[in-house]
């Protein structure tokens, strides 16, 4: 039976999601907007920037952007702006949650240990 890589099943993955190119000088997030979209960086390079200072640049494909906003549920923190004409899959964060979008709730459930521990006799 052949092996199959780590590597093999992220990249079918990935190219099973969509698509979306941007040019250079597009903004690609905007601080404060909330787009529910992970996106992973196929080619390209883009700059990270709040308030007017570049913070980071990215150029390695497969990394993620947007992911704390999308899983969070929270606003974008930084733009994003592609320096060149770049390349994402677009991955929507409610079909990674598979519950509407909602992020994980922190306090519902304390799972079994918890509960084991909460109700012991000390």
């Amino acid at each position: 039976m052949p092996e199959i890589s780590d590597s093999a099943v992220v990249q079918q993955k990935l190219g099973s999601l969509p698509l979306v190119t941007y040019q250079a000088g597009d903004t690609v997030l905007t601080a404060g907007s909330r787009s529910g979209q992970l996106l992973i960086l196929k080619s390209g390079a883009v700059a990270t920037i709040k308030e007017d200072i570049e913070i980071a640049k990215v150029r390695e494909p497969g990394a993620v952007l947007g992911e704390l906003s999308a899983l969070l549920d929270q606003p974008h923190t930084a733009d994003v702006r592609a320096l060149e004409t770049s390349q994402f899959h677009i991955a929507e964060a409610s079909s990674l949650l598979g519950r509407a979008g909602r992020p994980p709730s922190r306090c519902s459930d304390p799972g079994p240990s918890a509960r084991q521990r909460q109700s012991s006799p000390h």
